[in-house]
């Protein structure tokens, strides 16, 4: 895999666990989390990922090393915005080794690589590219107030038809928005809710 060695990527955390949302929730999986991020959403549950500086750069090729050993079949990139960066090698590495890939971003960046499955969740501070609507396999929203109803409903017809579609609580207003959330979804069947299951469980 020396063709991995030359590329480093700021990685703010690495751990095996379970998908905790969207639409493999409850699936184990290798998540890879890259430091940096630019859109700066004021609820966003992983600040200390924004400044890359902080963080160590990794190669490649360790990162998929670490991976085989863990025993994973099903990596999921995030972030921090992981899109920031060229992943071209990452997944080759990781899909050379039999591995599914999954990437979480906000779509605001061209996205590079190869991937098996694509979770878009925008953020109105910086919105996603217009390329990438039609790349999402899900689109995820974070509902904060019943006005994100009305922004998710716009985006709804921007990505494909096959587009999976989740409404996910801000952990913080789960409370407050769940109940309008659900009367929502009873109305407009394509959407499911999602939840953060991962934090009801007290895992990573």
């Amino acid at each position: 895999m020396t063709e991995f060695k030359d590329q480093e990527l700021p990685l703010m955390e690495d751990f095996y666990s379970l998908q905790g949302e969207g639409f493999y929730s409850g699936r184990p999986a290798y998540f890879i989390r890259l430091a940096g991020c630019d859109v700066g959403c004021h609820w966003c549950d992983v600040k200390e990922s924004w400044d890359a500086g902080k963080h160590s750069q990794v190669m490649v090729s360790q990162l998929v090393q670490r991976v085989l050993e863990s025993g994973a079949d099903f990596v999921v990139i995030t972030g921090g915005e992981p899109a920031m960066y060229d992943l071209s090698f990452l997944t080759s590495g990781l899909k050379e080794a039999g591995m599914e890939i999954a990437l979480e971003t906000s779509g605001a960046y061209p996205i590079r690589g190869h991937f098996s499955w694509i979770c878009l969740s925008p953020k109105k501070f910086k919105m996603p590219l217009d390329e990438n609507y039609q790349k999402a396999n899900e689109l995820k929203i974070i509902i904060f107030n019943k006005h994100d109803l009305v922004w998710a409903n716009e985006l709804k017809d921007r990505v494909s038809e096959n587009c999976r579609l989740y409404l996910q609580p801000e952990w913080d207003k789960r409370d407050e928005v769940l109940p309008i959330m659900l009367d929502y979804v009873k109305r407009n069947t394509r959407w499911t809710i999602s939840l953060q299951t991962h934090k009801y469980l007290n895992i990573p």
